[in-house]
């Protein structure tokens, strides 16, 4: 099936939102993953380290998944909690990259955050990273301090890949109910880049993706693998889904986006104009930025504030 997304964007320096610029300067034109992924993931993981907060609970969920937690304080009785599902391509990240997002976001809205760490690929292609996200969210809709009909999921980036197909999953197997999808620039479909003549991208380029999702499927059925091939979206919870223009997932957001609404899914679209790639969180106190946080706290707020009980 060809691809229906179209990448005739163009981006430069006069495209970038003003407030994106200066910073814009330093960034990389790509992961360069042409030359492999380990000194990246070292890279990503060290940056990561570098804002995690202390005193977070970690709790295993089984031999091979951990969450860490955040909860509001001062709230009584079950609480609406969110799984978060960190970004890295598939093939990078850690939980801890989260811990400030994660934090803040709790605090804001009242909402439990749980963030999965999972198995990542090459080593563990499809399905084994997102089997592990939903053992975690399996395991969260157990808890007693959940309340089981205010859960969502939620994800940046590959993170948003995840996200995605655990609500396409939960909903197939009708075995998590869920009230609600954060989709922040979610990586939904194997088949962008691949024609590889689009524009240079700051940060995520179409070599990079097209080569993190190879390493991702390894050889896996894509229309079962990549939430964006899917063709029945209906019946899927409400969903929240930002990005800016200058992202390399803004065409396939704005077509899943779509896609939703025709199948009846109501959706929420944050779009940046001028935006890059993870532009919120490498400007994070850019006024684009505080509002785009803005708009996932008051939408996850509206959608799990009020028990449905």
């Amino acid at each position: 099936m060809a691809n229906r997304v179209s990448e005739n964007s163009f981006t430069s320096r006069q495209a970038l939102n003003p407030e994106l610029r200066n910073v814009a300067r330093f960034l990389p034109r790509g992961y360069a993953l042409h030359r492999g992924y380990k000194v990246q993931r070292a890279l990503m993981r060290l940056m990561g380290s570098a804002g995690r907060l202390r005193h977070v609970p970690v709790v295993a969920v089984n031999e091979h998944v951990t969450v860490r937690l955040h909860r509001p304080d001062g709230v009584a009785g079950p609480t609406p909690a969110l799984l978060w599902i960190h970004g890295g391509g598939t093939i990078m990240g850690t939980a801890v990259q989260d811990d400030k997002f994660c934090r803040k976001l709790s605090r804001v809205t009242g909402v439990a955050v749980a963030a999965v760490e999972y198995r990542v690929a090459p080593e563990h292609p499809y399905p084994t990273p997102l089997e592990d996200c939903h053992a975690a969210l399996q395991w969260l809709a157990r808890q007693s301090w959940v309340d089981p009909d205010r859960l969502a999921v939620g994800g940046a980036s590959a993170g948003g890949n995840f996200a995605a197909a655990l609500a396409q999953r939960a909903h197939d197997r009708s075995d998590v109910k869920l009230a609600y999808q954060l989709l922040v620039y979610p990586m939904l479909d194997d088949r962008t880049g691949a024609n590889g003549d689009g524009a240079k991208r700051i940060m995520w380029t179409e070599d990079d993706n097209q080569r993190a999702w190879k390493w991702y499927l390894n050889g896996a059925d894509p229309t079962e693998a990549a939430p964006g091939r899917r063709e029945d979206l209906s019946g899927l919870p409400p969903a929240w889904i930002g990005v800016g223009t200058l992202d390399l997932f803004y065409p396939e957001c704005q077509d899943y986006a779509r896609r939703l609404r025709e199948a009846g899914v109501p959706v929420h679209e944050e779009i940046v104009p001028g935006a890059f790639h993870a532009f919120d969180l490498i400007a994070d106190k850019a006024p684009i930025s505080v509002n785009f946080f803005a708009s996932q706290r008051d939408h996850l707020w509206s959608a799990l504030a009020t028990p449905t009980k």
